[in-house]
């Protein structure tokens, strides 16, 4: 990787005004030539004219959250990180590269993932230059290649995660969306690392099944919602069947054989698991 050197340049004021002094020096030679001082005046004074011309070429501007990288004849000279009006050497190219914060939306991925089921996702990744030097020297295009890596990596990220949290799994696209966002970011950094830009943030803004599937997989979310509660429901019947039969004999109200147990067990739980308001049947009397 290419290593950046800062390499302050000078005070682009004082260059500009040594400039002035210079051409106002080759004005006045070359005045004094023309009036009877002869050739060599002008002579100079064109020379000198030249050189004011060559050292006004060297004059840049640097703005905040800007740097300028500098190369004579295709050789790195180093990186000018002050901001504000500076001078180097006029043969010196100078490729400024913003420093400030960017940010694009991903296109919409279509991936499976770790289930095998079609998804659509994309995201949102923050980032910007720290090695300005590497971003054009180890890479060809470090815009496009920050986006290129970026979709492989949110290629990746969602096939090793499920869509929707089961049983057994602790992390899933939809529901651990902190989580999620923070490995995304983590991937995209190694990925784009040689190109000296660091990942300020990564965050995933649509997520979704895929059309085709999108029907099939709402109705399989809504029998595994009502199968759980049902299952909440049974356990905490259960319990208070249970709690109810200990409260009847701990106390003595009443006692009850097994069949008669077995009866009220049946009719606690109807009564507490069913979906419907139930009708109690009162007895009037043995039969």
């Amino acid at each position: 990787m290419t290593e950046e050197k800062i390499t302050p340049q000078s005070n682009g004021w004082l260059m500009l005004v040594v400039s002035l002094l210079l051409l106002a020096l080759s004005v006045v030679g070359f005045i004094y030539g023309v009036t009877g001082g002869g050739a060599v005046p002008i002579i100079s004074s064109i020379v000198l004219l030249m050189i004011v011309i060559v050292l006004l070429t060297g004059l840049f501007a640097a703005e905040p959250n800007q740097c300028v990288v500098l190369l004579l004849f295709g050789d790195y000279k180093g990186t000018e990180t002050t901001q504000g009006f500076r001078w180097t050497n006029p043969f010196k190219s100078r490729t400024k590269v913003s420093l400030r914060a960017r940010n694009f939306d991903s296109e919409r991925l279509k991936v499976n993932d770790s289930r095998g089921n079609p998804i659509e996702i994309s995201a949102v990744i923050v980032w910007r230059v720290q090695v300005a030097a590497q971003a054009l020297f180890d890479v060809d295009d470090y815009e496009q290649y920050v986006k290129v890596q970026s979709e492989s990596a949110i290629r990746h990220l969602a096939t090793s995660y499920p869509y929707d949290q089961s049983e057994g799994e602790e992390i899933s696209l939809r529901s651990s969306i902190t989580e999620v966002s923070e490995s995304l970011g983590e991937e995209i950094q190694n990925r784009v690392q040689d190109a000296g830009v660091r990942i300020e943030e990564a965050r995933i803004n649509h997520l979704a099944y895929a059309p085709e599937i999108a029907n099939a997989m709402l109705q399989r979310q809504q029998a595994e919602a009502v199968i759980s509660a049902r299952a909440k429901i049974v356990d905490g019947a259960v319990g208070m069947v249970e709690m109810a039969l200990k409260r009847l004999m701990d106390d003595d109200v009443i006692k009850l054989n097994e069949e008669q147990r077995a009866n009220m067990v049946s009719n606690l739980l109807v009564v507490l698991c069913s979906h419907e308001s139930t009708q109690p049947v009162v007895s009037a009397g043995p039969q």
